[in-house]
């Protein structure tokens, strides 16, 4: 097998001051604005040194509309050049290029016909990550990290099947590279002698947060030229490796393309693998200097930066954190694990005070899953700290590693439901369906701020694994509960009367039951309409079980799939219990249709469901 190394120029360390309009640092004067082209082909037809203008539009254009519409701004900024370069190499769609979790995909969708971005994030609008629907040269929505390697090496073998030339291309990130599938890839990848696979390494130090772990280290020793020619690890693997080639300078950029698809159309060698060094956020002074993710997303702001911020609302997040916090103070046995998002996650504070007490994997969901359990084993308190989504990368680590052996591991869910803007790969629907199938997990969905508070040192105090989930955003105002049961608190309703329906509202969509049901009881006010939380949510007591049989009608309410779910288990204990003599309660389950939901507001989302108060209300008429 011949490998060959191209050692190309390693960018300066030192930092400069730029502006959203000029992103070339070392320029005496920033180059004049190039339009931006129509397609890939117009791309490849450009001159060389219109190249540095059409940058510097797409920068101003990054920037400019996502000032309005918010969204993934720091990556975008760091792969201008990058993203150039490969459409000038390499002719997408027939030579696919496939974009790691694809929230660094707008210059490329800018390059291939929608230079505008029209409606960004917004419903009906350009979706924040590669979109079948959109484009031929979208090919991956799945926006969870670390599968491009595999997606672009099996494109490859297919091509290759089919007697069709070209190439085949994943661009990854030194974090997605953390990830168990990317290692499992590469390693399939360094055996497959004749494979067209061109692998690009976008290496910019971090994914959220700064890359961890061995593998961090070496990229770090490459940066630095502390490795000689050869010794790389993707060399002993048996790749080509290119690099480390600066990712802000088109002419090293098109010079290392080139030399990748030589070895790439090298019959007697494997993959290759381009390392390539960028920055986040380049040529943005404000994501630049933001030390904690480089503006990685962002909501809509002004383009002038503002002295004084008001204080935002405290979010569901915060107020985790914080709970968290107060409870590693109490408990020295409990210990913090992230999938490489410490910040987002909420685990800044209790980081900032304990440092060795928060651990990150990297971006390994299924890695923080098993150590929690070791760390359960070993007689600590682990809490796993993910989004909701991301769970579902380690359900058989929660099956059959923490819950089979009984292992006391807390797992705390952020962005459950319906998340919103990111789309169908980032809303957290699936968790509350995956958890019913769990044995011996408990479940907490709070209603508020102050049954999340309470929450996370329930969960720490329960035996076997426990999950505690709360959606994306603000907190809502607090939801006291007017009377005390054994299956849970009452928010609406006469607690001692006969039920005519029992409305059961599992987590933060509470306040819009008992909208629904104060606007039920306005029309008929002689039915009795009991809201009832059952604070914990699983496993379903029997106290929640002699309630339901009790009442004329259940409805369950839930921000997750409905015919999976917390409901759908209640309506099966239910009907194990029915006879002829007692068939039972009639039986309605609120939530989530089993679809992919594209990206929309949270609140229209969930009134397109059924799930706001009048949608609920319109399920309880339904029923009389």
């Amino acid at each position: 097998m011949s490998t060959t190394e191209q050692r190309l120029a390693t960018p300066s360390r030192g930092r400069e001051e730029v502006t959203p309009s000029a992103p070339a640092a070392d320029a005496a004067t920033p180059p004049s604005e190039v339009p931006i082209c129509a397609d890939p082909e117009a791309l490849r037809g450009l001159p060389a040194e219109q190249l540095p203008g059409l940058a510097r539009t797409l920068r101003r254009r990054l920037v400019e509309i996502c000032s309005l519409s918010g969204g993934h701004l720091g990556p975008n900024l760091g792969v201008v050049e990058l993203t150039i370069a490969l459409h000038r190499e390499f002719r997408s769609p027939a030579e696919p290029i496939v974009f790691d979790t694809g929230h660094q995909a707008y210059v490329h969708k800018m390059l291939t016909g929608r230079a505008d971005l029209a409606g960004l994030r917004t419903a009906g609008g350009i979706a924040g990550y590669p979109d079948r629907c959109e484009s031929a040269h979208d090919l991956v929505e799945n926006s969870h990290a670390s599968g491009s390697i595999a997606w672009a090496h099996g494109l490859d073998r297919a091509h290759r099947l089919a007697g069709a030339d070209g190439a085949a291309v994943a661009v990854i990130g030194d974090g997605a590279l953390t990830g168990g599938v990317g290692l499992e890839a590469l390693n399939l990848l360094a055996a497959d002698r004749g494979s067209r696979t061109v692998v690009v390494l976008n290496d910019n130090t971090r994914s959220y947060a700064p890359t961890v772990g061995g593998i961090a280290e070496h990229l770090g020793a490459l940066r630095a030229g502390e490795v000689r020619a050869g010794e790389d690890m993707f060399t002993a693997l048996g790749l080509t490796y290119v690099g480390p080639v600066d990712g802000h300078d088109l002419g090293a950029l098109a010079q290392a393309l080139t030399a990748a698809r030589r070895a790439a159309e090298d019959p007697s060698s494997s993959g290759v693998l381009v390392h390539v060094l960028t920055r986040k956020g380049a040529g943005f002074a404000r994501a630049e200097s933001d030390a904690v993710d480089h503006w990685h997303a962002t909501g809509p702001f002004p383009l002038e930066a503002e002295e004084t911020k008001s204080a935002p609302a405290e979010t569901w997040t915060s107020r985790f954190g914080a709970a968290l916090l107060a409870a590693a103070r109490a408990d020295e046995r409990v210990i913090a694990l992230s999938a490489a998002m410490i910040d987002p996650v909420g685990l800044t504070p209790m980081q900032r005070e304990m440092p060795g007490r928060v651990l990150d994997v990297g971006i390994a969901e299924q890695l923080a899953l098993d150590t929690a359990a070791g760390l359960s084993a070993g007689g600590r308190k682990p809490v796993v700290s993910l989004y909701a989504t991301f769970l579902n990368r380690a359900i058989d680590q929660l099956l059959l590693d923490i819950a089979l052996h009984g292992e006391e591991v807390t797992i705390t869910l952020d962005r459950a439901g319906v998340t919103g803007d990111d789309g169908p790969s980032h809303h957290g629907i699936w968790d509350l369906a995956l958890a019913t199938h769990v044995p011996g997990l408990s479940l907490w969905a709070p209603r508020d701020a102050a049954r999340l508070d309470a929450a996370v040192p329930a969960a720490l105090a329960t035996a076997g694994p426990s999950l505690v989930r709360f959606p994306k955003g603000a907190c809502p105002p607090e939801l006291p509960a007017l009377a005390q049961l054994p299956a849970g608190e009452v928010l609406a309703g006469d607690a001692g009367a006969p039920i005519d329906i029992l409305l059961v509202s599992i987590g933060a969509l509470a306040g819009r039951a008992v909208e629904a049901a104060a606007e039920i009881s306005q029309s008929h006010p002689d039915l009795n309409v009991l809201v009832l939380d059952p604070v914990q949510a699983l496993p379903l007591g029997e106290e929640l079980l002699d309630l339901a049989a009790s009442a004329r009608a259940v409805v369950t309410l839930e921000d997750g799939l409905a015919e999976s779910g917390i409901g759908a288990a209640l309506g099966t204990r239910l009907a194990g219990c029915a006879t002829l003599a007692a068939p039972g309660p009639v039986l309605r389950t609120l939530g989530i249709e089993r679809e992919f939901i594209p990206h929309s507001k949270r609140d229209a989302i969930l009134a397109a469901q059924g799930l706001d108060a009048d949608g609920i209300a319109k399920s309880l008429r339904d029923l009389l």
